[in-house]
């Protein structure tokens, strides 16, 4: 069968919604566009840690450390699911990592910027992971079903972040005036970040007809964004938050809220590399890669050692 009528087949899968694995024939533009998006998830979970376990020490109790503990070690497993996911198109992981190293491949924008108070631990939970639900929701019906599969648990983890982020918040909001307005500040800082995370709309971004087509992706940046700003208007409203934007008001005639126009050249000089953290997460991550060297070497030597032994008893 010549590559014309693979493809034809291939693109008649997707028109049934059939899921694609990784010993199907593909083409290369759907392997390469898939590597692009998927380790692009896996190094924002990784990068995602970041911001988030500085916090571990100074949260202000027990039962916040032991939450935030356990969401930064959700997020690695979740850059884990993502990272053995994309590995099943041929690349390997040490690539991977290189290429997040060397700035060839990217991650979420929104962990360009700093967390500053325990609010922001709220936000982040709240807005980012929000944000991101709201994406990887769609992902779920993805149609390469390696990447489809892993995100039914990720989107089970991701809401009990957004509860937790949320549940600070409130907790703030309810709090001293100090921690009311600490929590508005870091809503006034975090917002429009999170609504640029869904990338650039729909006429500017080169990749989304076509990750549309392949339902790679089931709704465009700008229908996510859309539904994001319906969703958590009224939850930060509930608990007296107000927005950074003048322009947000509700559309009647639309049956959505209308918002502002977001700095998208602020979003593309984060992308490119500067953020206000861009540089300090890129060197944290090769710092952890080159300490964590010496666990990695131990692993390999102890598999080899217990193939060895395996292959003694065999003969």
């Amino acid at each position: 069968m010549n590559e014309l009528e693979l493809e034809k087949q291939f693109n008649e899968r997707i028109a049934r919604d059939e899921k694609i694995e990784p010993k199907d024939w593909m083409p290369e533009k759907y392997i390469q566009t898939h590597i692009r998006q998927m380790s692009q998830h896996a190094h924002s979970e990784i990068v995602g840690m970041l911001p988030e376990g500085n916090w571990i020490t100074r949260a202000p109790s027990l039962r916040r450390k032991v939450a935030l503990l356990a969401k930064v070690q959700d997020e690695g497993g979740h850059g884990l699911y993502l990272y053995s996911a994309t590995e099943t198109l041929g690349i390997s992981r040490d690539e991977l990592i290189n290429q997040l190293h060397s700035g060839e491949a990217k991650y979420s924008s929104i962990f360009n910027y700093p967390a500053l108070t325990w609010a922001d631990m709220g936000a982040i939970g709240w807005l980012v992971d929000g944000a991101a639900i709201i994406n990887q929701v769609a992902l779920m019906g993805a149609s390469y079903g390696p990447y489809s599969r892993a995100m039914v648990r990720i989107c089970k983890e991701e809401s009990f972040h957004q509860r937790q982020g949320y549940e600070i918040l409130m907790t703030l909001m309810n709090g001293t005036p100090e921690q009311r307005e600490m929590a508005q500040d870091s809503m006034n800082r975090w917002w429009l970040p999170a609504l640029m995370m869904f990338g650039p709309t729909d006429d500017k971004s080169p990749n989304t007809e076509q990750s549309v087509k392949w339902k790679l992706k089931r709704k465009t940046n700008d229908e996510l964004r859309q539904a994001f700003v319906d969703q958590t208007v009224p939850q930060a409203e509930f608990i007296g938050l107000t927005f950074p934007d003048k322009d947000l008001k509700w559309n009647e005639e639309r049956k959505h809220y209308d918002f502002g126009a977001l700095n998208w050249d602020e979003f593309w000089q984060v992308v490119k590399g500067h953020g206000p953290c861009n540089k300090q997460r890129i060197e944290a991550r090769i710092k952890a890669h080159e300490d964590g060297k010496w666990v990695r070497d131990a692993a390999m030597a102890y598999a080899e050692k217990q193939i060895n032994e395996e292959l003694k008893q065999a003969i």
